[in-house]
């Protein structure tokens, strides 16, 4: 099976790929204006097919034995293993993310995720039997919610199908995914790629249209028993309007202002670096991307200038060349976006680097073609400017200074956010009170960024509830149900007397 062949359409409904009825959508490469793709959205009347064939789908899959689905998972793990090379093409193509870090962080995280949830679906927890009322013994399943309907993000489009795709299905449900219209052709290729591994019909399914249309019908679809966003705080919130009216259980993971803490007593030399690597990685288009870098005082300076300097030597250009480290933004929309939050800023603060769209790329490559947006260092900036309280989701760093450690805290949590931070310190002592102070679903030290599929992601405050990866995932898509017998034999029970009769 070619997973890169898309004449069929962008949606795939019961192991098939089709063409929506909804209206032409061209899917562009950013880094020069070409179309990728040009599909046709779906309607309503796809997504209704989509959740049809997913519901009947879901006896047989939920009915399978955790170590049927664990062996389908880990086909799916070797087949995206042998497409690791036209995936890495297709999402730096539709993205513009650059090709090295498809290859080196999206491909092998993907297939990994894949891995670990096929050893997942066989390790069901709960609380052990016994006979915990004297009278009863007592033990605990996990079921399948039944039909889930997913909406993933344009920024990581393999990583977040996978994310929403593989806790699913590895606990027997089935699922409707619907992916960004700007990137959905490897969240295709995985759906494709779920039925060359023996995955059954139906039982993975991804529909391509517009948010307000085919997303809101998804969600709101009776049929639909859960619903899992990732995407901005605003879009989520009606995400979740939508899914309480139906009494569905949702999964929420919003966006994020990741704080970046250096204490006096940092290796200033790995801060720098982290903070480069942590704010430029996927453009900066990474709701746990640092964003807001609080510095204590005597490193502010150095810090600053290392970053500076840093910013300054890093390679904007083509995405498909392996040397590039920066390549365009997803649109040019989103690129001028960017651009107006940095311009808004020089009004109150200070853009020490950066801030103007590029013409050439390191090679002398002609970039106006493309949504290109340089590495942008910003300082001066006051903790309640917009710079610093909005999500710029793009490759701009803020850069403040603290005194205190109660400070540096304090401004670290002083956002709605909660999803991601880091501290930087050499004195476990500060590390173990920043682990415990930052409100946020993952706090690093000494780094920014990794993520392992063992470990759960999620946030905190406006950056949503439920996890991604990790059994913790998993177990949010299972109902527990409680099982309880009688094993006295007696028919006129003591407890009955405290509803009726006499003892």
């Amino acid at each position: 099976m070619d997973l890169t062949d898309f004449g069929a359409g962008a949606q795939y409904i019961a192991g098939r790929q089709s063409r929506g009825n909804g209206e032409p959508f061209q899917i562009v490469n950013p880094a020069d204006g070409s179309v990728v793709e040009q599909v046709a959205l779906a309607t309503t009347a796809e997504v209704d097919a989509a959740v049809a064939a997913a519901r009947a789908a879901l006896p047989g899959w939920a009915a399978a034995t955790p170590g049927a689905r664990a062996e389908a998972l880990n086909r799916l793990a070797a087949v995206l293993t042998r497409a690791g090379d036209d995936l890495a093409r297709v999402e730096t193509a539709q993205t513009g993310k650059p090709v090295r870090l498809a290859t080196e962080f999206d491909v092998p995280g993907t297939i990994d995720n894949a891995a670990f949830f096929a050893g997942a679906a066989r390790n069901l927890e709960g609380k052990a039997a016994g006979e915990y009322s004297g009278d009863h013994t007592s033990y605990v399943r996990r079921e399948p919610v039944g039909v889930v309907g997913s909406v993933s993000p344009w920024n990581y489009p393999l990583q977040m199908a996978a994310w929403k795709i593989l806790p699913a299905i590895a606990a027997g449900n089935t699922i409707v995914l619907k992916p960004a219209e700007l990137t959905p052709l490897t969240s295709l290729m995985f759906a494709r790629a779920c039925t060359e591994a023996g995955i059954p019909d139906g039982v993975v399914n991804v529909v391509t249209g517009a948010g307000r249309t085919a997303g809101e019908h998804l969600v709101s679809h009776p049929d639909v028993a859960m619903v899992s966003f990732t995407g901005s705080t605003a879009v989520g919130r009606r995400v979740a309007e939508l899914a309480v009216a139906g009494v569905k259980r949702t999964h929420l993971e919003l966006g994020g202002k990741a704080p970046f803490v250096v204490f006096d007593d940092a290796d200033l030399d790995a801060a720098v670096h982290g903070a480069v690597a942590a704010s430029l990685i996927n453009g900066g288009q990474d709701c746990t991307a640092a964003t807001r870098a609080y510095v204590q005082r005597p490193l502010y300076d150095a810090f600053v200038a290392g970053v500076a300097e840093l910013y300054a030597a890093v390679r904007v250009g083509d995405p498909l060349d392996p040397r590039t480290d920066l390549g365009p933004l997803v649109s040019y929309t989103h690129r001028d976006r960017v651009a107006a939050f940095v311009e808004r800023a020089r009004a109150y603060a200070t853009v020490v680097t950066g801030g103007r769209i590029p013409a050439r790329g390191h090679d002398g490559t002609d970039l106006t073609r493309g949504a290109y947006y340089p590495p942008t260092l910003v300082t001066d900036a006051a903790q309640d400017s917009e710079i610093v309280q909005g999500e710029v989701f793009g490759p701009v760093l803020v850069v403040l200074p603290f005194d205190t450690d109660d400070q540096g805290l304090r401004l670290a949590n002083d956002t709605p956010y909660g999803l991601a931070a880091s501290a930087w310190t050499t004195n476990v002592h500060r590390s173990l009170r920043a682990t415990r102070e930052i409100a946020a679903g993952c706090v690093w030290v000494n780094d920014h960024i990794p993520i392992i599929s063992e470990m759960p992601h999620g946030g905190y405050k406006a950056s949503g509830y439920g996890k991604d990866m990790s059994q913790y995932s998993l177990d949010e898509y299972t109902q527990v149900k409680h099982v309880m017998f009688d094993t006295t034999a007696v028919a006129r029970k003591d407890w009955h007397r405290t509803v009726f009769g006499d003892r």
